[in-house]
């Protein structure tokens, strides 16, 4: 492999590299957009994801939502049986289970195997149009890639699926006169607006 082909694809294949995730810290976020119903208020936020885990939004219909839930309704109600979420016109939000979720959006180790095609990088010098001499640089480059690429993924994948967990709210019990902070998962294409409805 000469030196311009091997540049243009090292270039490729830095460019879709594993990323890190920072966790949302739902309960340090600024919320915009509120709703209320039967003294229940809902605040909530979209657009909480690092590019790689957001461009999977949109390709698999799945949008996070933080959300902040606060009961004063004189009861214990349910989250996704005595609070649902819907939209404007008045259907249902459909909410995911955390499992569904982090399938979804997670980064796929798989992909980064294709590093190993750089195992047969060389780089090729000549003098007066003859070779003289091959390095095999796709030796280090190759499986080093690799391993550094699926570290990355499975430590980005463990920090986003345990903040999944901290904050699964589906089924939780919210008691009255409590504020709790969750990560919901909703089956929508579009970022549309949300509303509480108490049941």
């Amino acid at each position: 492999m000469k030196l311009k082909p091997l540049a243009l694809l090292c270039a490729f294949f830095l460019s879709s590299c594993a990323a890190s995730y920072h966790p949302i810290n739902p309960p340090a976020l600024s919320y915009l957009s509120n709703s209320n119903d039967k003294s229940v208020s809902l605040d909530y936020k979209y657009n909480l994801l690092p590019q790689k885990y957001a461009k999977k939004e949109t390709k698999f219909s799945v949008k996070l939502v933080a959300v902040k839930l606060t009961n004063n309704s004189g009861r214990d109600l349910i989250f996704g049986k005595d609070i649902k979420l819907t939209y404007g016109n008045g259907s249902e939000a459909v909410l995911m289970q955390n499992q569904q979720v982090y399938s979804a959006l997670r980064q796929k180790n798989e992909y980064y195997l294709f590093y190993l095609i750089l195992t047969a990088a060389t780089i090729n010098t000549t003098t007066n149009g003859q070779q003289t001499s091959s390095i095999p640089i796709g030796y280090a480059l190759g499986p080093g890639l690799t391993a550094t690429n699926l570290l990355v993924a499975d430590a980005a994948n463990k920090t986003f699926n345990d903040e999944l967990l901290k904050y699964n709210i589906l089924g939780a019990t919210i008691k009255n006169g409590t504020t709790v902070y969750g990560l919901v998962g909703i089956n929508s294409a579009n970022y549309e607006g949300l509303k509480v409805k108490v049941e």
